[in-house]
């Protein structure tokens, strides 16, 4: 295995773990399930502007996450697909990661929460009404949606900053 590929398998690895313990975190106050969710984990669905690692990271880390915290066989499918298409969509503004320079990242920056919030609000409200029972669905589309809007948005955008000043490096394999 080459060298770049045992990093991105590590990174990966790493996002997965992190997604666990962070909603581990939010789930111990109330916050990672049901109708508010406010997922501390969710600000790590800015990785893939990073690394294509955050593809697989988030979803596996949803995946487990969603597992470990008693989540019903819906909710522990469709949620992880929820992450998993918003943090494609994430990568995808990342455009060309050869020519990725700040000016790039300045330009996508704003933009690269909306995959993951547009993507929970429209799956996990349908999740949590067939799963769960949890009525009504517009209530569950404004609380989703809110959740996301402070995890992904909020959250999400000052890690992104954050990681911005150390992205080489952090992700020097990644570009």
């Amino acid at each position: 295995m080459k060298k770049k590929n045992i990093h991105l398998l590590t990174q990966a690895a790493m996002i997965a773990a992190l997604y666990v313990v962070l909603t581990f975190i939010a789930n111990a106050f109330g916050l990672a399930n049901y109708a508010v969710q406010v997922r501390f984990s969710e600000a790590l669905t800015i990785l893939p502007l990073f690394t294509p690692a955050g593809i697989p990271g988030l979803f596996i880390g949803c995946l487990v996450s969603n597992i470990l915290t008693g989540c019903a066989l819906p909710d522990i499918i469709f949620g992880s697909i929820a992450t998993l298409i918003g943090a494609l969509g994430t990568w995808k503004l990342s455009g060309n990661r050869q020519t990725f320079q700040n000016n790039a990242f300045q330009r996508n920056i704003f933009l690269a929460p909306l995959p993951p919030i547009l993507a929970n609000t429209i799956i996990v409200p349908f999740v949590l009404r067939y799963a769960y029972g949890i009525r009504p669905l517009w209530l569950s589309f404004l609380t989703v949606g809110a959740g996301e809007i402070i995890s992904c948005g909020i959250l999400g955008l000052l890690l992104a900053f954050t990681l911005n000043k150390y992205r080489s490096q952090i992700f020097r394999e990644s570009f």
